[in-house]
Order: structure tokens, then C-alpha cells, then sequence
């Protein structure tokens, strides 16, 4: 059975630092350790130590395989969406990135596809840098759960997500940002509770703003198995019915009727959760994802899926099929022999 983790994070293995080449702001960089792993820097604070696994494309290959796992779709880190700074920088780095993950991609087709970052700021620099990343072989967009504290139903940003539905690119969107991180770092709140309830934000976000409704050639998957949106979506659906002057003043469809409108991935840590999700969903709208190589993901990328009572076609939806829908592609296109010299063999797990 084929087997796609389509929630995976990768950096270039060389980041220079971007404030010295724009002369300002706390862009993410890179510092080698003796022990092969590397610090990201957030200006002159650490950010993280991160391994060889979150650049290394042989080094994650052998990982994956380790859990039957044949493809990664990769996406950079959230940190780097960099909404902050000026929107043309912006781009250079978005540049840099979407290059970085294409050129994996070309060296490794039957391992990897890729999904870019743009510059959400400024919709002209976004929509330029989306056409580019149509251009350079990427699947789709990874974008923010917000924009710089803007909700993504802010009409400045509908021509990005008119020009996603437009070029048939698909658009992941992740927490990043976290609502209530100053007054809640202690015990890891902000990634426990706020990412969460920012992808059920983004997802309110787009059916009220009535965002979905009007594009529904959109293909969007929300990270995190949806946040909170789903396990709250009877308190979201009752806030619509009983003040819809606060909250269908944009679009009065019942925001249940979007359920499986949209994708998320299985990343829930929980068969009585992802069985909710399921049954909300249906196995056609949920796909296999781990966040590798991150321990809060799923770094055993699916197996508890393996040990619940799922049918055949429930698991292989989840694992691939789901996945190859929302990304626009067939299936055959991991069936034969690739040209890469670096190609590994996809269905040795088959």
C-alpha cells in the first residue's frame, strides 16, 4: 500500500543569516554544531537545535522507510514564513526556500513533493511568488493560520486564495503565531493550546468570511487533524444559530455544511479522536500526516492507524489516496521506474 506523510518540514542545509543581507529584523539562521546538528537562531536567541533529519534527504529517507513510508511532502518551518518583514525580502527568502525544496524534489521525484511559502503580506508578491512555485514543480502553498494577528477572511487576501483555486494549487495551512503567547509560554501552552485553536481560527476564519463558499475549486487541508474546529464544532455550529448577527454576517450557510469540504491530516495522538474525525470527515478527507521531524508530531507517521479496527479502503485512503486528491496528482506517478540516479525504491514495503 502506498504510504504519503504529507505534513513534513525541511530546512536548506546552508541558511544564511537574512538581516545581514537586508540590514534588519530577527530572521531565522542556522549556526553548525561539532555534533553534526545545528542551533536555529532567531536573531542572536536560539530558536531550536535541529538534526540532520530536518535537511538531509538521505537521512530522512532511511527514517521514514522505517514505518513503511514511501513519499514525504515537505514544506518549510512555519517560523520561517517571516509575515513581518518587508514584503519584497520576503519573497527573496521565499525565494530561497521554495527553490531549496524544489530542487529536492527534481533530485528525488519518487521521494518527495513540495508545497512553498509566499509572502501572505503583500498579495501581489504572493500571487508572483505562487505562479513561480507553479512553475518550479511545487503542488501547493504552506501558509499561516494568520497574518500577522489578520484573520485569514480579510478581504486583502482573497485574490491569493482566488489565485490558489485558479492555478489548481493546493494550500496547506498551519498554526503558527499562536494567539496568547506572551501571557502563556509557561508549560509549552502555546503549542499545546494555542496551535490548536489557531487552525479552528483559520478555519472559522474562511467559512464565515465566506472564503469556501466562494471558491470551492479551493483545495485546503488544515494541519493538526483540523486543531480544534471539529472536536468544537457543535459549540461553533450553536454560536451560528443562536447570535447569527455576530456571526453569519458574511455568509449564512451552516458551517457544518463545509465539513468535508476540506481535508486535515491524522495528526491527533488519539484512535477515539481520529475515529471522530473520521466519522465527520469520511476517510476521503483525512491524510496521513506525522510533522517530522518535530516530537510533538507523529514520529511513528501512522502506525497507531495500523492497530485500529479500520477496513482496507478506510487505511488506504488516509495513507495515500486522500493525499493524491487533495494534491492534484495520480497515483501512477509512483508506480514505475524514475530517472533520478538517487531514486530509492518506493514500493519496497509493498
Amino acid at each position: 500500500m502506498l504510504k504519503i506523510d504529507m505534513h513534513s518540514h525541511i530546512l536548506p542545509e546552508k541558511l544564511p543569516n537574512f538581516a545581514d543581507k537586508f540590514g534588519y529584523g530577527e530572521f531565522i539562521h542556522l549556526i553548525s554544531n561539532n555534533d553534526g546538528s545545528a542551533n536555529m537562531m532567531q536573531g542572536e536567541k536560539f530558536f531550536r537545535k535541529i538534526e540532520s533529519n530536518c535537511w538531509n534527504p538521505e537521512v530522512r529517507i532511511k527514517e521514514y522507510q522505517n514505518f513503511d513510508t514511501q513519499v514525504q511532502v515537505v514544506c518549510t518551518i512555519p517560523v520561517m514564513f517571516s509575515y513581518w518583514a518587508k514584503a519584497k525580502d520576503c519573497r527573496q527568502l521565499s525565494e530561497f526556500l521554495n527553490d531549496d525544496i524544489a530542487e529536492l524534489c527534481n533530485n528525488y521525484p519518487q521521494n518527495y513533493l513540495g508545497l512553498g511559502t509566499i509572502p501572505m503580506q503583500d498579495a501581489d508578491e504572493a500571487i508572483k511568488e505562487l505562479q513561480r512555485c507553479k512553475e518550479i514543480g511545487l503542488l501547493g502553498v504552506q501558509i499561516g493560520s494568520n497574518i500577522n494577528d489578520k484573520n485569514l477572511s480579510e478581504p486583502e487576501f482573497f485574490p491569493i486564495f482566488e489565485a490558489c483555486a485558479e492555478l489548481g494549487m493546493a494550500v496547506m495551512i498551519h498554526p503558527w503565531n499562536m494567539m496568547g503567547m506572551d501571557s502563556m509560554r509557561k508549560y509549552w501552552l502555546p503549542w499545546l493550546v494555542g496551535m490548536p485553536a489557531e487552525t479552528s481560527r483559520a478555519a472559522c476564519s474562511l467559512i464565515f468570511g465566506g472564503v469556501l463558499e466562494k471558491l470551492p475549486a479551493l483545495r485546503v487541508c488544515f494541519s493538526h487533524a483540523g486543531g480544534s474546529f471539529l472536536p468544537t464544532l457543535g459549540r461553533v455550529e450553536h454560536g451560528f444559530n443562536c447570535r447569527p448577527d455576530l456571526v453569519a454576517i458574511h455568509n449564512n450557510i451552516n458551517p457544518r455544511s463545509y465539513v468535508g469540504d476540506f481535508w486535515v491530516d491524522c495528526i491527533t495522538h488519539d484512535p477515539k479522536m481520529l475515529q471522530y474525525i473520521l466519522d465527520l470527515q469520511g476517510s476521503k478527507k483525512v491524510c496521513l500526516g506525522s510533522d517530522y521531524p518535530f516530537p510533538l508530531g507523529d514520529l511513528e507517521i501512522g502506525e497507531f492507524i495500523n492497530q485500529m479496527d479500520l477496513s482496507t479502503n478506510t487505511v488506504e485512503d488516509i495513507f495515500c489516496n486522500s493525499t493524491l486528491e487533495w494534491l492534484n496528482i495520480d497515483k501512477s506517478r509512483f508506480m514505475g521506474n524514475g530517472n533520478s540516479k538517487n531514486q530509492q525504491s518506493i514500493y519496497k514495503n509493498s
